[in-house]
């Protein structure tokens, strides 16, 4: 990597003003020196280099309370595959909210294959964030893995603004009782590109919880695949288990598969699971155009009602006001600043006159 190169990627930075996070960025799969914790953290967060990827551990009884941030940079070297395998594992009653994002640092076509292994043990509480946004030329590929211990806690949160393809496997094991996944995802799609979401539960003991909840809009040509299977095995009684997978398409080139099942082997539990794919509401956007607000905002501000209960997920104020602002300009069919848009955008970069009270 030449210098101009370097200093470029060390000036690498998320649109994130106000969001402070502790940075370990892997540029084309190889970790950054330069982006270790401070010295202050010794004795709380174990982070090193490994011949795949990186391995972090956090100790027993540690909150974090800064979030810790896994930045993967593809692009450096043209049209590349990329892969990388990595470790997470929470100490016994310890915290962590994790933001793992996939953004790709030039327009160069690269393919980017992500493995990551998160334990959690006995009482602790992970947030997991995944973002990601690279050039609609590129693909990524990401397998996430979560081992539950006793009374764990994950909650997860998906953002796939953009990508030719981009694909999330999930895996969720509650290996001891009374633990508790809320995994959240929502995907925004336009013109040739394509999303595959798979997302497996295994309730292997009793009295564990899980929720899931997909969203996705789709333009174009844009495709996507859902797939949530939950498994309830016959030790697993008082299980209560939840999904739901809707979606919203635009056009009539715009496809989605979604097959959300359940295979339960105990009788004392509770599952449900639902999928639905529509378009916009005809009496919904009736009723904004009959108080003057033009059709195009009255769109606009529909699609970003049906994003907004995966977003209302994030527990990260400043992550979810950006966030917020990331999803009304990608509905926009776009991620630059916008001309005349409905929404005012929380960030002062991107901070628009228009009030849509007076549209």
């Amino acid at each position: 990597m030449n210098e101009t190169m370097e200093k470029g990627y060390i000036d690498f930075s998320c649109n994130i003003p106000e969001l402070k996070t502790i940075k370990i960025v892997q540029l084309d799969g190889k970790l950054q020196a330069g982006y270790r914790p401070d010295e202050c953290l010794s004795g709380k967060i174990r982070i090193e280099r490994t011949d795949e990827g990186v391995a972090i551990e956090v100790m027993d009884d540690v909150r974090m309370d800064t979030p810790l941030q896994i930045l993967n940079l593809v692009g450096f070297n043209g049209e590349t595959e990329t892969s990388s395998l990595s470790s997470v594992k929470l100490g016994r009653n310890s915290r962590l909210k994790l933001i793992h994002c996939d953004d790709s640092y030039s327009d160069s076509r690269c393919s980017l294959s992500t493995g990551l292994k998160i334990e959690l043990a006995s009482d602790s509480s992970l947030d997991y964030y995944k973002l990601e946004n690279v050039n609609d030329m590129s693909s990524v590929n990401t397998d996430v893995v979560f081992e539950l211990g006793e009374g764990a806690r994950l909650n997860t949160f998906g953002l796939s603004l953009n990508g030719l393809m981009i694909r999330n496997n999930f895996t969720v094991n509650f290996n001891r009782e009374y633990g508790k996944a809320d995994l959240n995802g929502l995907y925004l799609m336009d013109k040739q590109q394509s999303t595959q979401t798979t997302v497996n539960v295994y309730h292997k003991k009793g009295n564990c919880q899980s929720n899931q909840l997909f969203k996705g809009i789709l333009d174009d040509s844009a495709k996507a695949d859902f797939v949530g299977h939950v498994f309830v095995d016959y030790d697993a009684s008082g299980t209560e288990a939840f999904q739901s997978s809707k979606n919203m398409l635009l056009t009539d080139k715009a496809k989605v598969n979604t097959r959300p099942f359940l295979e339960i082997y105990n009788d004392d539990v509770k599952c449900s699971h639902g999928a639905t794919i529509g378009q916009l509401d005809d009496q919904a956007l009736f009723y904004l155009r009959s108080r003057g607000i033009a059709l195009r905002s009255a769109k606009l501000l529909l699609m970003y009602a049906f994003c907004q209960d995966v977003l209302s997920k994030s527990d990260i104020e400043e992550l979810k006001e950006s966030l917020g602002d990331l999803i009304k300009r990608r509905l926009q069919g776009e991620l630059t600043a916008c001309g005349n848009c409905v929404f005012q955008c929380s960030n002062p970069k991107f901070n628009f006159p228009v009030n849509p009270t007076k549209i």
